[in-house]
């Protein structure tokens, strides 16, 4: 049987392929001034919801550099905190070292080592209150500082300061002042007063050299600590570095075009489209029938 074909469905189908052609063009022209692979999720969900994911897993990446730069900020303040502490007590060893010499020294002499001896004592005070942002680095989350005038610890016991860098790694930023500098009539500043009163009092300075040793140690062992942290710190940083360059490239290759594929497709699209306008206005050509209509 053979199909009639009138003038009515020669025009309609030949609208539908120019519609056709103008919707492609359309999508193409939107592409090329936008740089995006689709306008709307509808144009493409499977690629909407893969870019979805991704733009979640930049957040959460933006927030973990966020949080490894506050991390890092931390751990450098208290590592060049103990540092400092560590020199101060070398010296409070060595000034103990030569006040415990007894036939050299005269009461002069040791005054004047428990002058520099109290001059270290306040520099050493002053380095365990070190504060970052107002936040004390060897006072765990107390906003007070870490060490009073009686040498007290501020401190809770158990409330660390704590950074999320990665999705399943945590790390500790801050110090516990009391175990690196001691408390009360333990703590390195109360020892450093005694040396000074045996200074000047006559007393032999030289048994107290194995409590500096002790506080050496502590200072040294929380030194430690906090570099292996820094170096966690730091090593999450080039993980999140890394990260945020494979994501961002993921997330071009799903929503961004290729400039120069998607301009040859719009030229060839707008020659389809001329093209298919020459043709139809060759073929709908006005008969005695669209008069008589």
């Amino acid at each position: 049987m053979i199909s009639r074909v009138t003038s009515s469905s020669m025009t309609q189908s030949s609208l539908r392929q120019l519609q056709a052609n103008l919707s492609e063009l359309a999508r193409l022209q939107e592409q090329a001034s936008s740089q995006r692979a689709f306008a709307t999720v509808s144009d493409d969900p499977a690629a909407a919801a893969t870019a979805l994911g991704l733009h979640a897993a930049q957040r959460r990446g933006e927030q973990h550099a966020r949080n490894i730069d506050d991390a890092l900020a931390w751990v450098t303040t208290a590592d060049s905190a103990l540092a400092s502490a560590t020199a101060l007590m070398n010296r409070v060893r060595d000034l103990t070292v030569q006040g415990a010499n007894d036939g050299a020294l005269d009461a002069t002499a040791k005054e004047a080592i428990a002058v520099e001896l109290e001059g270290i004592r306040e520099e050493l005070l002053s380095v365990a209150n070190t504060r970052l942002l107002g936040r004390s680095v060897f006072a765990g989350t107390s906003d007070e500082a870490a060490f009073d005038a009686a040498y007290a610890h501020s401190g809770i016991p158990g409330a660390e300061v704590v950074r999320r860098i990665s999705d399943g790694g945590s790390v500790r930023v801050d110090v516990d002042g009391a175990e690196a500098f001691g408390t009360g009539a333990g703590s390195a500043f109360a020892l450093i007063d005694s040396i000074v009163a045996d200074l000047r009092s006559g007393t032999n300075a030289g048994p107290r050299l194995a409590e500096i040793d002790d506080r050496l140690t502590a200072l040294r062992g929380a030194h430690a600590a906090v570099g292996s942290r820094q170096a966690q710190v730091e090593r999450a940083k080039e993980v999140a570095v890394q990260n945020s360059v494979s994501l961002e490239a993921r997330r071009a290759a799903v929503e961004d075009v290729d400039s120069v594929e998607v301009l040859v497709q719009l030229q060839a699209q707008e020659l389809v489209y001329r093209s298919a306008l020459s043709v139809t206005a060759r073929v709908l050509q006005p008969s005695l029938m669209d008069f008589l209509a």
